[in-house]
């Protein structure tokens, strides 16, 4: 009897296919190893790392809000590289992660007032020196449509920042290269004196993920200079 292959069968071939070669090139990553040998939960640890060795965003005593944190590797080198008592960072994220010590997490949607209520409980009268965004949007497939995702959160996140900084603070936002890039890196240069992006070496080379870094405010932040 002859073999009939149908549309599916190719289709679910060419998808076998291409998770073999993502397992294979995951596997074979030498910043999945690191992370593996250095306990991060994900290697997009050293994606931070490399970004503060070169922009020096961390310090001792430093307040930070950390979106998007799960599942947690960048909280984890926020715990590495801030310490001290007078230090505070605080993770949120819709979904749950597991407990990172030294960081206080907040599961919820940051745009939502009761969430935002909590964030000002937290900061109690105070501005934050950092706000790291690492979100990512569920992807549908359509490149349009996706692009808008990714930009929006962006935007979120800038929003966010230019509420709760202070004046000498930074944002840094992972986006995408493509359809409405440019818009966001306007719209980071309307709120911030310094805009930089940063593609480390750890984003690999065929993705189109970079980092947009802002610094110190244009605009005053939501209260006034008595914000310490």
């Amino acid at each position: 009897m002859a073999l009939v292959r149908s549309k599916f069968s190719r289709f679910v071939t060419a998808k076998n296919k291409t998770n073999r070669a993502w397992v294979q090139r995951h596997i074979t990553d030498p910043y999945v190893r690191q992370a593996q040998q250095r306990g991060y939960r994900s290697r997009a640890a050293f994606k931070l790392l490399e970004i503060d060795e070169k922009d020096r965003l961390l310090r001792p005593g430093q307040y930070i809000i950390d979106l998007g944190a799960a599942p947690g590797s960048w909280s984890q080198v926020l715990r590495e590289r801030v310490s001290g008592q007078a230090s505070r960072i605080l993770a949120i994220d819709l979904l749950p992660m597991d407990p990172v010590a030294g960081i206080e997490f907040l599961q919820g949607d940051f745009q939502e007032p009761e969430v935002l209520a909590q964030i000002d409980q937290w900061l109690n009268g105070r501005s934050v020196d950092l706000v790291l965004s690492d979100m990512a949007p569920n992807l549908s497939g359509v490149g349009v449509a996706d692009a808008a995702r990714v930009m929006h959160l962006g935007e979120l996140a800038l929003e966010f920042a230019a509420q709760q900084l202070k004046p000498n603070g930074a944002l840094l936002v992972k986006t995408f290269q493509g359809s409405g890039f440019s818009q966001l890196v306007e719209a980071f240069k309307k709120v911030f004196q310094k805009v930089n992006q940063r593609k480390p070496s750890a984003s690999r080379a065929e993705s189109s993920e970079l980092f947009l870094l802002g610094r110190d405010l244009k605009i005053q932040s939501k209260t006034d200079e008595t914000k310490v």
